[in-house]
């Protein structure tokens, strides 16, 4: 049978625990060794066992190794602290920039609307006055844009009524019209032409009427 493996887990017996715990130490500090020798790496180990017992290894001296690591992670804090602060500042003047903006586009605002009117000279004046005359020139060119699709809608619709129109006309037997500007009254006078009229011209004829 092959060895099994090893789940990964606090061990419950508190004997093969601390053998365990004895194994696997001695081979740590070994492989520790091992790695310092083979690759010439500066290495350092410190393990608590379970009653608080240290066991350590340093390969150039345990206070030496310790040094370099503080200094390599304040070198390494330091470049992080200085591109937080180049960052921040980037974000503060960006800030600021889009400030300078909307209070210059709200300055703008309340001179459009004609308030605010005092500190500008005759040019600024001018410039505004050109500037709502452009604007005014556009609004008006989208308006009559807007009025000409609607009247195209409305002609739309219109000869679709039309067609309508006629085809009902046509189911109900009637002639179709002539032209739009047919009005009721002579389509009427048309459909009606069997009817006999007489027209008389003068006083009414008197009868004669014989008395008794």
């Amino acid at each position: 049978m092959g060895r099994q493996k090893t789940q990964m887990k606090r061990i419950e017996n508190a004997a093969s625990r601390q053998v365990t715990f004895s194994k696997r130490r001695n081979g740590l500090l070994k492989k520790a060794y091992e790695l310092s020798v083979l690759c010439d790496a500066e290495v350092a180990l410190i393990i608590f066992s379970p009653r608080g017992k240290l066991y350590e290894f340093s390969s150039s001296g345990m206070n030496k190794t310790i040094d370099r690591y503080q200094k390599r992670e304040k070198d390494a804090y330091g470049i992080s602290s200085k591109a937080v602060d180049e960052n921040m500042q980037n974000v503060k003047e960006d800030a600021q920039s889009m400030a300078r903006k909307i209070e210059f586009l709200e300055d703008s605002k309340r001179k459009m609307l004609g308030h605010g009117l005092e500190p500008c000279s005759a040019d600024d004046l001018q410039q505004l006055e050109n500037q709502l005359e452009r604007s005014l020139c556009r609004i008006r060119a989208r308006k009559n844009q807007v009025f000409l699709e609607q009247i195209e809608k409305l002609k739309e619709e219109e000869r679709r009524l039309g067609e309508e129109n006629a085809n009902l006309r046509e189911q109900c037997g009637l002639r179709p019209r002539e032209s739009s500007s047919t009005s009721l009254s002579d389509e009427l006078q048309t459909q009606n032409t069997e009817v006999a009229t007489e027209l008389c011209i003068g006083l009414p004829k008197r009868r004669n009427i014989q008395k008794p």
